[in-house]
């Protein structure tokens, strides 16, 4: 059987910095209305905002909605999917 997550593209669409859709979701590592931390086809996936509310998320997708005040949207390392010592200590 084919690993599923391999057939999944890895999309963002930010809309007013008010609206996020994210495809090629695998899994969320956590999130609050500061931060929400995503891992995706293409490694972790760190959203930072105020007022951040995960209003959809489909695990048989991949696909996941985002609405609040978004800040900023940062990729860790593409290869492990996590962020690195460094990174880690200075966020």
């Amino acid at each position: 059987m084919e690993n599923s997550t391999a057939k999944m593209f890895n999309n963002i669409i930010l809309e007013e910095r008010k609206r996020m859709s994210v495809s090629g979701v695998t899994d969320v590592d956590r999130f609050d209305e500061d931060i929400i931390h995503i891992y995706t086809t293409l490694g972790e996936l760190t959203v930072k905002g105020h007022d951040l509310h995960v209003n959809d998320m489909s695990v048989t997708t991949g696909e996941m909605n985002i609405e609040g005040s978004i800040d900023s949207i940062i990729y860790g390392d593409m290869l492990t999917g996590k962020l690195s010592f460094w990174q880690k200590i200075f966020k």
